[in-house]
């Protein structure tokens, strides 16, 4: 639910309710029982989950991968180690 301000135009007592959207604005002030006016405010607030909004925070690290090694490799042989060069 948004939370709306409001401030009285006789007594000049701001005081903040929780209301729905669909609910009537208050008239009267709870203090003086005199007009109130509801005040546009800053804006709503913000709930921030997580560490940061950082392109790190979400950027998956890569695996350490294995060294390639030829699969028909035997033990002395350097056939593929030849090849590369």
């Amino acid at each position: 639910m948004p939370t709306y301000e409001y401030e009285c135009s006789s007594c000049g007592y701001s005081f903040e309710r929780f209301q729905k959207i669909t609910d009537q604005p208050l008239e009267i002030c709870p203090k003086c029982s005199k007009a109130v006016r509801r005040l546009i405010s800053g804006g709503s607030g913000i709930i921030f989950k997580g560490s940061g909004f950082y392109a790190t925070d979400y950027r998956k690290t890569p695996k350490p991968q294995a060294p390639k090694v030829c699969p028909k490799a035997k033990e002395g042989c350097n056939g593929c180690q030849a090849e590369n060069k």
